[in-house]
């Protein structure tokens, strides 16, 4: 940081290139935080946490969250719009589980975060 002559820090040149070089751009910004916002809804990380331990049903998640299949169907088609779940049928039914492993590192690195 440098001091200008009214007293205000500004950045300096080495930082500004910095963070110029590294930010991603105004796209990927906004996709990161279109990501993020999913993770904002407790139902949504309820649904995500139930699946860490096992693919599920609709009707189990609904039966386990004490929720309507209708409300977990909902959230599970924002979730797969993400790609945070997958699903594959089984007979006339479908189950969910994770889209992959990164899930739940997010999911256990925020809960080490708000538990420190």
């Amino acid at each position: 940081m440098q001091e200008a002559q009214n007293g205000y820090l500004f950045v300096s040149k080495e930082v500004e290139k910095k963070v110029s070089e590294t930010m991603p751009p105004e796209e990927e910004m906004q996709d990161l935080a279109d990501f993020f916002k999913v993770f904002g809804d407790a139902t949504r990380l309820k649904i995500l946490y139930a699946l860490m331990c096992s693919e599920m049903c609709v009707l189990d998640i609904a039966q386990m969250l004490g929720m309507t299949q209708s409300a977990i169907s909902h959230q599970l088609r924002v979730l797969k719009q993400m790609d945070l779940v997958k699903n594959k049928r089984s007979g006339k039914t479908i189950f969910y589980s994770l889209a992959d492993s990164h899930i739940v590192t997010i999911l256990s690195q925020g809960i080490d975060h708000i538990e420190e």
